[in-house]
């Protein structure tokens, strides 16, 4: 085990935590509202679901947004939406257990009725807790639009911190970690929803994710995206934790986006066993902690030294 992990907690609280069951949406502040719904609408072929007070909203299918993009300073994680199990009551009482303040806001985001936003550990960012939202109206996936938001990964300065309150307070249980300093944690049957890398020198957004359906679905998003000149800055590459094949490319402010498919998929609730691949290192595969070798990263090729630098 690698110096620092020990400390790491990989379990959940004693009082029950809130029940997070997806990443819902994301917040992206930019100058400039019209490149990033544009790049989010015709480069990454999203749906515009509404516009309200110089909000776009834009959706991968059925809930009413995955990404809202609003005028101010850069910053490609602004703010987080989180389904969660069971009602908003439930969830307020195991955060007044967790001595996490909240506010309730009524309509807190178009097509979600009632919410409870909370200020996530370090950075402050708010967390918009809610039971659902309404649909869309857009129905099934077609085209080489992305089948859902996937997950979201950001920099942090204390890792530890960041297990007690996605752990602790939010429910979600740990995936893996690469050495002392990249964690991935999940809420539901995917390997991750929230991913922390520990940095002195950068905060904020390491990349959000969107889905794509299977190889050849990403394969002509990936074509689609070279007919507009919108280049890979890493990939494709088969990552060695999550084994998902990834392509990294930027928005027009800078923001890496990842698309993946062949995400793990956790077939054990209670141990995080994963269903079995071909690629698996082990048989089982579980959580574990992972050596910070080159094959963590991609187990097909190059590094760009730009996502592990920390």
């Amino acid at each position: 085990m690698e110096s620092g992990t020990a400390r790491l907690r990989t379990d959940t609280a004693e009082a029950p935590p809130v029940s997070v069951s997806k990443l819902g949406f994301h917040v992206v502040t930019t100058p400039d509202v019209a490149a990033i719904a544009e790049h989010y609408e015709r480069g990454l072929r999203l749906v515009r679901s509404g516009e309200e007070d110089g909000t776009v909203y834009l959706t991968t299918g059925g809930d009413h947004h995955s990404v809202a993009i609003r005028k101010g300073d850069p910053h490609g994680r602004a703010g987080l939406g989180f389904e969660v199990h069971g009602s908003l009551a439930e969830t307020g009482e195991r955060l007044r257990a967790a001595g996490v303040g909240f506010e309730h806001r009524t309509d807190p985001e178009p097509g979600i009725a009632a919410g409870l936003v909370i200020a996530e550990f370090e950075s402050g960012t708010p967390i918009t807790l809610y039971e659902a939202q309404e649909s869309s109206g857009e129905g099934s996936v077609v085209g080489v639009r992305p089948a859902k938001l996937g997950h979201i990964a950001s920099y942090v300065e204390d890792l530890a911190a960041g297990h007690e309150f996605y752990l602790g307070v939010l429910g979600f249980r740990w995936a893996d970690t690469i050495g002392d300093f990249f964690s991935f944690l999940r809420c539901n049957a995917d390997h991750h929803a929230v991913n922390m890398m520990t940095s002195t020198k950068r905060a904020g957004l390491h990349h959000v994710a969107y889905e794509m359906r299977d190889f050849m679905h990403l394969k002509e998003m990936l074509d689609h995206l070279a007919t507009r000149d919108i280049r890979m800055a890493w990939g494709p590459g088969r990552h060695g934790v999550g084994h998902n094949i990834f392509t990294y490319h930027a928005d027009p402010d800078g923001n890496f986006i990842e698309l993946f498919t062949e995400l793990d998929v956790i077939a054990d609730d209670e141990t995080g066993v994963l269903e079995p691949r071909p690629w698996h290192e082990e048989w089982p595969q579980g959580p574990k902690f992972w050596s910070p070798a080159p094959g963590a990263a991609n187990k097909w090729g190059w590094i760009n030294p730009d996502f592990l630098e920390h």
